[in-house]
């Protein structure tokens, strides 16, 4: 399992740096089928991950975004890797620095690794579940952990496109809430992983790919990511599509 966490640290960071490179180069923004957007940036990062996965360990499946946005549709074995290349495309493509490369491992539905860069942040979390997580910055390591929330109340992290979603303010007015922070990506998950934040709640439309990796790396920093009836959030549903789900730190 260390030699796959390895792995994957390794091949988010040499995404990262195709995805910076293209960043500084300049590159237009087309659409997909769904009108969500893609750039050169997606594919390329992509391209390089699946590949290397795929040669690395060829006995793990691979499921990643913009091959499915293709029709390429891997099947998924006990065990399989999800994929986004580039998680926070509108946040890239508008020029902010909240966009993140993701790879996540699952078994027997649930995930148990996890790989998240944040190029413009210059940040790597990764972990393992049951083992523990970290972050590196500027070169420096450390072990991450969540928090139990504050008596001030809990510090919120939502989803900068769904800011003025009335769902979430009715939602949020049965807690108590000492912060709220809009932002994009799979930032959300790492600011609570590393006790930063407490609260996430997504009440919209996700992908697997989007949340394996940070999902992974929050439950191994503690923390624990739950569906509207309570259950954990699980994996290889159909269509790869999330239901509404809930990040939490220590409860």
């Amino acid at each position: 399992m260390r030699e796959l966490l390895e792995l994957a640290v390794k091949l988010v960071e040499e995404a990262a740096a195709v995805i910076t490179a293209v960043r500084a180069a300049g590159f237009a923004v087309d659409a997909k089928a769904d009108a969500t957007p893609v750039t050169v940036a997606d594919t390329r990062a992509e391209a390089l991950i699946v590949a290397r996965l795929r040669a690395a360990a060829p006995e793990i499946p691979v499921i990643a975004e913009e091959e499915v946005a293709a029709g390429r549709i891997t099947a998924p074995s006990e065990r399989y890797w999800l994929v986004d290349p580039l998680d926070g495309t509108r946040e890239f493509a508008a020029g902010r620095d909240e966009f993140a490369v993701n790879i996540g491992l699952i078994e027997r539905g649930a995930p148990v690794l996890g790989a998240v860069a944040s190029p413009a942040l210059g940040e790597v979390h990764f972990g393992i579940v049951g083992q523990g997580a970290w972050r590196r910055r500027a070169g420096v390591e450390e072990k991450i952990a969540a928090r139990r929330p504050p008596p001030e109340g809990l510090a919120v992290m939502a989803s900068r496109h769904y800011a003025n979603d009335p769902r979430l303010a009715e939602f949020l007015a049965g807690y108590r809430i000492a912060s709220l922070t809009n932002i994009g990506s799979a930032l959300k998950f790492l600011r609570v992983a590393e006790g930063e934040a407490d609260f996430y709640p997504r009440l919209g439309r996700t992908m697997e790919w989007d949340t394996a990796a940070p999902q992974a790396v929050l439950e191994a920093a503690g923390g624990c990511v739950l569906t509207r009836d309570g259950a954990p959030l699980r994996y290889g549903k159909p269509g790869w599509e999330n239901p509404d789900f809930f990040v939490w730190g220590l409860r």
